[in-house]
């Protein structure tokens, strides 16, 4: 019984302030914290927000690009790491790809800037801090974690299927292409949306990677929130989070209808 409790007490405390922050994004006072009656206005203000939309729509972006990225990337080095077990420098290789999964984002993020900074006075690319800079930072930590989930999965497949077929005349290609990539599609769904999540969430990096011409929207949400929370943040906050709950709920019904 003492679990249970527990257990209600620590999903009411991470539940009860979004699902009041839920239903002040309905306040029509501009103090967050007084009630002045049901309104929807700042839904309104926020959609005419062109600074909060072209975040948003930067972060989108990123988030596809760098996800993609690291999607491919992540599975290749997988693909190394699983059938590839023997080659010099392996040990090297498999730290440097799972680095970034223990490494405090600060270090990352310090180390990704130096490194632009350098490039840019050494062969004049990337010029100043773009979105070219933060797909290439998101992509570069978001890999790690796509290498993780692909490899868990291609370490619990059945390599004789692969065999098969390539005792049967296939091509390596055609064996990877035809055969292991259907099998792992799940994993690689499950990266890429972790990869996408990752880079939608970050702060951290995308601080040091940014520029004043682009500026994710949690740069903009943090940078707003530091000048105290206003009710157009809670909306805000509010359709992110229906958001996520849409995709929850679409994504359990299609693992419903699969089992």
């Amino acid at each position: 019984m003492i679990l249970y409790v527990l257990l209600a007490f620590a999903y009411a405390f991470l539940y009860i302030p979004i699902v009041v922050m839920m239903v002040f994004s309905f306040n029509a006072s501009k103090l967050v914290t007084v009630w002045g009656g049901f309104s929807t206005k700042w839904y309104a203000e926020l959609l005419t927000n062109e600074k909060v939309l072209d975040a948003a729509w930067l972060s989108l972006k990123v988030a596809v690009v760098s996800a993609t990225i690291a999607t491919v990337l992540g599975t290749l080095a997988a693909v190394v790491l699983v059938r590839f077990r023997r080659f010099h420098g392996r040990t090297l290789f498999a730290g440097m790809v799972t680095a970034p999964l223990v490494m405090p984002e600060v270090i990352v993020g310090l180390a990704l800037l130096l490194l632009f900074v350098a490039m840019e006075q050494a062969i004049g690319w990337p010029a100043g801090r773009s979105m070219t800079t933060i797909v290439v930072a998101h992509g570069t930590f978001s890999l790690s974690f796509v290498t993780v989930v692909v490899r868990s999965r291609l370490d619990r497949m059945d390599a004789s299927l692969e065999e098969a077929a390539m005792d049967l005349g296939a091509r390596p290609l055609r064996v990877f292409l035809s055969i292991t990539l259907p099998l792992i599609a799940p994993a690689l769904l499950a990266g890429w949306l972790l990869a996408f999540t990752l880079s939608i969430d970050d702060v951290v990096i995308s601080s040091f990677v940014s520029g004043p011409g682009a500026s994710p929207l949690p740069i903009v949400i943090f940078s707003k929130v530091r000048l105290g929370i206003s009710p157009d943040i809670n909306a805000l906050a509010t359709i992110v989070v229906a958001l996520v709950g849409v995709a929850m709920a679409i994504a359990g019904r299609v693992a419903l209808g699969r089992r």
